[in-house]
């Protein structure tokens, strides 16, 4: 299965807005998790401007995800990248 990185980079206000959205996001994480979708996922700090999620799945998975994403939906992420990244070690 391959892997890739869904890079999300997170709108200056997000600290402060992403509470409301926080339970659904992370909900929506959990089951991609629970599913052995996601493997690694959390935010760069100093400065918190990024996000990095670790997925081992087809692509089709993480695009639905991001799709359903309510940081993506209200704004906090106005942008992302999805990258097949070559795992050397494991």
């Amino acid at each position: 299965m391959p892997y890739f990185a869904l890079v999300y980079h997170v709108a200056p206000d997000y600290l402060e807005r992403r509470t409301q959205f926080r339970a659904e996001h992370l909900a929506l994480a959990n089951a991609a998790r629970d599913r052995g979708e996601l493997r690694l996922a959390g935010a760069f700090s100093d400065p918190a401007d990024t996000a990095l999620l670790i997925w081992n799945c087809e692509h089709e998975a993480i695009e639905a995800f991001v799709a359903a994403d309510p940081y993506v939906a209200n704004g906090l992420v106005p942008r992302w990248e999805i990258r097949a990244w070559n795992v050397v070690i494991e």
